[in-house]
């Protein structure tokens, strides 16, 4: 029986409003666990047994949690007031469309939510000199307590973010070429469905920001890879790849890798040995790597903050 005024409104219509796993969906499954891009891992509703009379305090549950929901997805949705025991039983308006209207966000990834914290600095690893010949590879990781949490964390709008630069200042142009590839970058935010980057300029070599959490798997993905534009540097490179230690669902633990390259052979030495040993081996600057999280919070809506476990370098080499 359809949901429109003037029925009476069945036990097994509210269940589906609260517990439907296929569309529309119910709010327990954007909400509550879910699967795959939905869940927010918030407290369901319970369902009304078969027969049973819907009361007031179930409706008022379903409202309250629609409303907290849009809060932190920052969605618009139909405004409600609470019902009272004794009160006439009447259509809500916009129950099935609101439903839709919030499973459509937490599936984007909450893009408009904004209730999130962001970390300290949780590793920076930096080479372990300057002078590498030809590519510095750095990894760092972030674990979660279950790949449930991993995946809500994730579809509440939570991000992985991590910037590259080097501990030189501009103190030779092969420096700078590598500076401006990081402020390039700018934040590199891995979200739910796409990677987000606030940096603009260089060459970019490889798009690969359509990508995002849900996209990954057990091989790395290159996010993007930008190529210097300095004169004298333009075969020079900085890439940012991530992958997941098994599939969606299953998955706990992420790594972001950056490779940053350095082809041009412009090795520095000192009179009269010019053709001797290199004073510098290709000047090349130490580079740095640091990883952030932004976790969504309780600020919004939110009943349930969610965050990683713990974070780790994964490996710190240069060829």
């Amino acid at each position: 029986m359809a949901y429109v005024a003037g029925d009476t409104i069945l036990d097994d219509q509210y269940n589906t409003f609260v517990n439907s796993s296929s569309s529309p969906f119910g709010y327990n499954h954007f909400a509550g666990t879910g699967s795959g891009e939905y869940g927010l891992g918030q407290t369901e509703i319970s369902t009304v047994p078969a027969g049973n009379t819907i009361l007031a305090s179930q409706w008022n549950s379903l409202f309250t949690g629609l409303d907290n929901i849009a809060n932190h997805t920052n969605d618009t949705i139909t405004s409600r007031s609470a019902v009272s025991a004794g009160d006439t039983i009447a259509i809500k308006a916009a129950v099935e469309a609101d439903l839709a209207t919030l499973a459509a966000s937490v599936a984007s990834g909450s893009p408009s939510a904004t209730a999130l914290t962001t970390s300290s600095a949780l590793q920076t690893v930096t080479t372990a000199a300057e002078g590498w010949d030809t590519s510095a590879t750095q990894e760092v990781s972030v674990t979660f307590a279950d790949a449930d949490t991993m995946r809500h964390f994730f579809n509440a709008g939570g991000k992985v973010r991590v910037t590259v630069g080097t501990t030189q200042g501009s103190t030779n142009p092969k420096d700078q070429a590598f500076i401006d590839l990081g402020t390039a970058l700018g934040n590199i935010d891995i979200a739910a469905q796409s990677t987000l980057r606030s940096g603009s300029g260089e060459t970019l070599t490889t798009n690969g920001l359509a990508n995002g959490f849900h996209d990954l798997g057990t091989g790395y993905t290159v996010l993007i890879k930008l190529t210097s534009d300095n004169s004298n540097y333009t075969s020079n490179t900085v890439e940012i790849a991530a992958k997941l230690d098994a599939a969606v669902g299953t998955a706990v633990t992420m790594t972001i890798r950056m490779i940053a390259t350095d082809p041009a052979d412009d090795s520095q030495y000192t009179s009269p040995n010019t053709d001797g040993v290199p004073a510098a081996i290709n000047d090349t600057p130490r580079m740095v790597t640091t990883l952030f999280t932004l976790s969504p919070n309780t600020d919004e809506g939110l009943g349930t903050a969610l965050g990683i476990d713990s974070s780790a370098t994964v490996s710190n080499t240069t060829v």
